[in-house]
């Protein structure tokens, strides 16, 4: 069963009426080096500084970027940028954000609590993609340095009656303690909750689910290890030590703000690639039809391509494609039949993945890519919008683009079932969620209360 608790959360003060807009920032790894340094620069105490600090010529075991964060974390805490909740607390976030493709805009939301980190093999929390071992050793040092998490692991849980939340918005009496904008247009808004009798019924309404990680694999397997090392110096008892628990934003993976994007591959250069021999060749794989495209902008018709991918993929998978030197784009719907020969070594669950039939079929098959390639972000790169990607594309800043559908929910909840993972980059859950709202200090004396 799935243990939640509340925490004595670490938060910048809210009670000034902080500009948030200028402390928080997305998760670590969506970050640039360009917004890295957009982020030093809107604020001295931007969260920045602690998941993501500057490197810095020189840099040694003693004073590195690990080190400055905890030196900044220490400071923050004396002089009372950030202060910590007297009790322990739940904390529920709604953001409000335009999803594009002209829809209308969604608010979800979530949760924000502890969460008892599981065994691999417990079938109570469930991973659906890979992890690389460099993302999880600079976790690690972060970890270790500081003693404590700042960004969420956003986790689903299933509750068709909306039971979880219902509880939580009945106990929110009072405006927000955390209102402010972004730049993106999304509204961000924070509530705490300290009555143990709503946590208590919330953590019970827990106790039967399974929770699926969306977002932060590497972060979830980092508190993991550094759980083990925390027992190698501390102990196993009591149970609930603080550092047994991780901190994750948990949301219901019925909430109509849940939206996942497609993550399209951007290829930098296929060697030898000619594209008459290449439609020929996958002739064998799949239907080719192809989809105009406006000759001096082919980004201008990305709205008619999604349209076409979307129904072509209701109930089969279809992959968009664009080269730089195509007049227009083309449409491959897989034939009938042919998903047995994607390989022995795959089970039937992921053979149904849109991403791993343009794995194995196009980029393996047909373009001669090793697996080696497909990890190697020289070679690929990721994109969310089909009008991003064609431009891209049209500027010759990449060669070519396969487009997906988004992987459906349904999917990562089999997947993620049966203990299979999906290739990274197979999931796109939007927005992210936002690092800065609450961190979670770890003190290995200090024992979690759990109902």
């Amino acid at each position: 069963m799935a243990i939640i608790a509340p925490f004595r959360g670490s938060h910048y003060l809210f009670e000034n009426d902080e500009d948030f807009s200028k402390l928080v920032a997305p998760p670590y790894d969506v970050i640039s080096t360009e917004e890295q340094e957009i982020l030093y620069q809107k604020d001295p105490c931007n969260i920045i500084r602690l998941i993501l600090g500057k490197k810095k010529t020189g840099d040694s075991d003693w004073d590195n970027k690990y080190t400055r964060a905890a030196d900044y974390f220490k400071r923050w805490e004396m002089q009372g940028t950030l202060t910590r909740a007297e009790r322990p607390c739940l904390y529920v976030s709604s953001m409000t954000y335009d999803p594009g493709d002209g829809e209308a805009r969604k608010t979800r939301w979530g949760l924000i609590a502890l969460v008892r980190i599981e065994e691999e093999d417990s079938g109570i929390i469930l991973p659906h993609e890979r992890t690389f071992s460099a993302h999880r050793d600079d976790r690690l040092r972060l970890m270790r340095a500081c003693n404590a998490q700042f960004s969420q692991i956003f986790a689903l849980y299933e509750d068709r009656d909306n039971m979880i939340m219902g509880i939580c918005q009945n106990a929110m009496h009072m405006e927000p303690q955390i209102s402010f904008d972004l730049e993106d247009g999304s509204s961000h808004q924070m509530w705490i909750i300290e009555a143990p009798s709503i946590a208590r019924k919330i953590s019970r309404a827990f106790f039967p689910k399974t929770l699926f990680i969306a977002d932060g694999h590497h972060r979830y397997e980092t508190a993991r290890t550094y759980r083990n090392m925390m027992r190698t110096r501390y102990g196993r008892k009591p149970a609930n030590r603080s550092y047994e628990f991780t901190m994750m934003y948990l949301t219901n993976m019925n909430d109509e703000g849940l939206t996942i994007l497609p993550s399209h591959r951007l290829v930098k250069s296929a060697p030898g690639f000619d594209l008459k021999n290449f439609l020929s060749r996958i002739e064998a794989w799949f239907t080719i039809e192809k989809i105009p495209l406006p000759p001096g902008d082919p980004a201008a018709g990305s709205h008619d391509f999604r349209t076409a991918l979307a129904k072509a993929g209701q109930s089969n998978t279809a992959i968009g494609f664009y080269h730089e030197d195509a007049g227009n784009g083309y449409l491959f719907s897989l034939k009938k039949g042919v998903r047995d020969q994607m390989g022995d070594d795959l089970h039937p669950a992921l053979k149904n993945l849109d991403v791993l039939v343009l794995s194995r079929f196009l980029l393996q098959k047909a373009l001669g890519f090793t697996k080696a390639h497909l990890d190697d972000e020289k070679v690929f790169q990721y994109q969310s919008s089909i009008k991003s990607a064609l431009s891209l594309v049209h500027s010759h800043d990449f060669q070519m683009t396969f487009l997906l559908n988004p992987t459906k929910m349904a999917q990562v909840k089999e997947i993620a079932g049966l203990s299979l993972v999906m290739p990274r980059k197979s999931t796109y859950f939007f927005p992210k969620v936002l690092t800065g709202l609450v961190l979670n200090k770890i003190d290995p004396y200090e024992i979690i209360q759990v109902s």
